[in-house]
C-alpha cells in the first residue's frame, strides 16, 4: 500500500489530517480509518510506545525526587537530620495509633448508647404491651 507507507512516512499528523478529512467526507469511511489506525498501532500515543514513555517519564521524576531528599515517592520528604526524621516517622506512628483507639472508643460509645436506648425502647414496648393486656376490652 503506497499510501499507507507514505502516510507513516508523514507521521500521525498525515493519519489525524487524514481521518479528519475522512469524517467530513463521509463519517462511516472516516469511523473505519479511525479504527484501522487504531488497530493497527499507527497513533503512537496509542501503541506500547506511549506507556513506556510516560513510564520513563515517572521513573525520572522519582529519581530526581530521590536525588534531592524526598525519600519515599508518598511519605514525607527527608529533613536531613536523620535522628529528627526517625523522631518524626515514631510520633507520627503514635499518633495515628491514637487516632484508631480514640475512633475505636467513639465506635463504642455509639454502640452502647444506640444499645441503651434500645433497651429502653424494649422496656416501654413491653410496659405498653404488658398494660393492653390487662385492659379490658369495650
Amino acid at each position: 500500500m503506497p499510501i499507507v507507507a507514505k502516510l507513516d512516512e508523514l507521521g500521525s499528523g498525515a493519519w489525524i489530517a487524514l481521518t479528519i478529512l475522512a469524517f467530513i467526507i463521509w463519517w462511516p469511511m472516516g469511523l473505519a480509518l479511525l479504527a484501522f489506525t487504531y488497530w493497527s498501532g499507527r497513533m503512537g500515543c496509542w501503541n506500547g510506545r506511549g506507556m513506556s514513555r510516560w513510564q520513563n517519564k515517572m521513573e525520572r521524576m522519582k529519581e530526581r525526587m530521590d536525588r534531592h531528599g524526598a525519600g519515599d515517592f508518598w511519605g514525607p520528604p527527608s529533613s536531613g537530620n536523620r535522628a529528627f526524621d526517625e523522631y518524626r516517622s515514631e510520633t507520627l506512628r503514635r499518633l495515628e495509633e491514637e487516632q484508631q483507639e480514640f475512633k475505636d472508643f467513639l465506635h463504642r460509645l455509639r454502640m452502647a448508647k444506640d444499645k441503651a436506648e434500645f433497651d429502653q425502647f424494649m422496656a416501654e414496648r413491653r410496659g405498653r404491651s404488658s398494660a393492653d393486656v390487662h385492659q379490658p376490652q369495650g
